[in-house]
């Protein structure tokens, strides 16, 4: 089973909200989720991001693969750097 770290968007029309949620590859957007990593808000100004660094990287270091604009978020909220160096032993 191949898990990606990707967006479920919530909130109401003209006003998302997204949870950054893993989930398998072959579910739905809003499907069944595995886990629930943290929330995304950019509405505000600026963007509100909030993360689980634990449960995060714990899920990196296990495999899952971010998509394009989760790996953003999580590289302004400083998850990605952390997992680079703990990648390379530092």
């Amino acid at each position: 089973m191949a898990v990606k770290l990707r967006l479920k968007r919530m909130g109401a029309k003209q006003a998302p909200f997204y949870r950054v949620v893993a989930a398998d590859s072959r579910s739905r957007r809003d499907g069944k989720v595995l886990a629930t990593l943290g929330t995304y808000n950019p509405v505000t100004e600026p963007a509100q991001i909030t993360i689980n660094e634990e449960l995060a990287l714990e899920l990196l270091s296990n495999g899952a693969q971010p998509t394009d604009t989760v790996r953003n978020i999580l590289s302004q909220a400083g998850v990605m750097k952390k997992f680079h160096e703990m990648k390379l032993g530092k």
